[in-house]
């Protein structure tokens, strides 16, 4: 018999003496095992401990061992419940691709369906807005059409009625074409024998000063009359700027009073304010001279026995409307959390001379930016740390300001003695004519206090023409109802670098201590 046999493995579980025999034979028509006893040197042949006797009849194993024969059992019936499982598993698994793939297929259907959806909807709106423009613009095309063949009608029935005998093609004059407004209130105010008290209260300034303001603005504001309409005159163009800029009212209401159109309210203000900026500012509001400068010196040592200083710094916020872009550079944590309110501003910076006009201005940095960066942002910053505009003078600022070889801030650290003390009393006094002056400002100028229907890229423009106009009136001398000034919200927080100049340490020290050793310290500290 040439056919091959397989090795026969025996397995020995720990514990059992009685070893198991797994035989794995290919059928066949006789076989004789051979009674062994021991352990085989690497033959082929079923081993076992004991006596074992097998009868071979048609290619079969008859085992007579009934533990044998159990274990047989046993591991085919295990063997069935495995690949009864494994069935079962590729089946369910079967199952839920085919649910997975008609899903999917599902799907793409649907959003086929839903993408030619929509794509015929877009294209019937489109043509529904295209066939709704063309209408709009032939309707538009004929109402012009008509409404110029009547004005010439008119204009041409105007003619001959004023002149039967003349030609009625020559002479002729077109029809202006403005809305008739009532402008009583402001005819009321411009006539002569309106109250100067109403006057003042209205524009913030005396009559005087509002006509020297008109007749300087006249060449830069005057506009001329044209074949449609005639041009509104220079007094009633700089009346209305200043009644919006002073009582912060909505352009709806400049319309009302004026007798004017809103958007040429909006126009009108821009243009004088632009006007102000232009003209009025080189004259208004530049840097002292030499002599000047002595003077500014002067008075404040009297005010604060503190010797050089040319002007008083201070910072203050302008809310406005979230702007569309950068939204988070504007937007202002502090006053957020005082007024329970989300707020964005804008930054005004000025420096101040005892009388409260402001000798510098840097205007428009977003609100959220410290004060001592919009001080680095400044020109006068620039110019003062090349050298050439403060050498060897002060300009007092507050805690958000840093110490530098021409800025002199307060003492901000705790437990301080009673020279730096007396500094900061005498500082203060310095500081509150800037607070004053600002408040006066705002107060003048009440769309400074409200969210103004301005433009961002405008703002500054608007700013600065209400700077200069407080300059022009401190400086004449207009007087401003104590009711109406403003109240100032110190927004300063210390800076991390608050002390950036060693000679400017050293100069403080001795400022602070000659105040309190030569009697200029008062008591009020103590």
């Amino acid at each position: 018999m040439n056919q091959t046999i397989p090795p026969i493995q025996t397995k020995t579980p720990k514990g059992n003496r009685e070893p198991t025999l797994t035989c794995s034979l290919p059928p066949m028509n006789a076989a004789v095992f051979r009674e062994t006893s021991g352990v085989g040197n690497g033959s082929d042949d079923c081993e076992d401990d004991g006596e074992e006797s097998s009868n071979v009849y048609d290619g079969e194993v008859e085992t007579t061992d009934p533990i044998t024969k159990t274990k047989k059992e046993l591991k085919g019936f295990f063997t069935s419940l495995l690949l009864m499982e494994e069935a079962h598993d590729k089946h369910d698994q079967e199952s839920s691709d085919l649910d997975s793939r008609r899903q999917m297929l599902d799907f793409q259907s649907n959003y086929r369906k839903r993408a030619r959806t929509m794509s015929d909807y877009y294209s019937h709106l489109q043509d529904y807005y295209t066939d709704a423009d063309e209408t709009s613009r032939i309707t538009r095309n004929k109402s012009r059409s008509v409404a110029a063949a009547s004005a010439a009608v008119v204009a041409g029935s105007d003619q001959e009625n004023s002149n039967p005998g003349s030609d009625p093609g020559q002479g002729q004059q077109r029809r202006l074409w403005v809305k008739d407004r009532s402008g009583a209130w402001w005819e009321e105010c411009s006539h002569e024998d309106y109250p100067e008290e109403d006057f003042k209260r209205a524009f913030r300034m005396s009559r005087s000063t509002f006509e020297a303001i008109c007749e300087e603005l006249n060449s830069a504001v005057a506009k001329e009359d044209t074949a449609l309409r005639n041009a509104i005159p220079v007094r009633q163009r700089v009346a209305a700027c200043i009644w919006r800029l002073a009582t912060g009212e909505p352009l709806r209401l400049v319309s009302k009073k004026f007798g004017l159109g809103i958007s040429t309210c909006h126009k009108i203000v821009l243009e004088v304010c632009k006007a102000i900026k232009d003209v009025l500012m080189p004259k208004y509001l530049q840097w002292p001279d030499d002599e000047a400068l002595r003077n500014i010196t002067e008075e404040f040592e009297s005010i604060s026995g503190v010797p050089n200083i040319v002007g008083s710094m201070y910072t203050t916020h302008v809310p406005i409307v979230a702007p569309k872009i950068s939204v988070s550079m504007y937007f202002n944590k502090r006053h957020t959390e005082r007024n329970q309110k989300t707020s964005y501003s804008i930054t005004i910076q000025a420096v101040v001379n005892p009388k409260g006009v402001f000798t510098d201005l840097c205007i428009g940095w977003p609100g959220s930016m410290p004060d001592d960066q919009v001080l680095e942002k400044s020109l006068l910053y620039q110019r003062a740390s090349n050298g050439g505009l403060l050498n060897g003078m002060w300009v007092v600022g507050g805690k958000g300001h840093p110490l530098l070889d021409w800025v002199l801030v307060p003492y901000t650290q705790k437990n301080l003695t009673w020279a730096q003390h007396a500094f900061n009393e005498n500082i203060g006094t310095v500081q509150w004519v800037a607070k004053e002056a600002f408040g006066r400002l705002k107060g003048r100028w009440a769309c400074l206090q409200k969210r103004t229907e301005v433009k961002l890229q405008d703002l500054p423009t608007v700013l600065g023409a209400c700077c200069v106009l407080h300059n022009i009136c401190e400086i004449k001398g207009e007087n401003l109802d104590p009711g109406l000034v403003a109240q100032v919200m110190d927004d300063e927080v210390v800076p991390e670098n608050a002390l950036r100049s060693v000679h400017a340490v050293k100069a403080r020290d001795t400022i602070a201590h000659n105040l309190l050793h030569h009697g200029r310290a008062g008591t009020s500290f103590l």
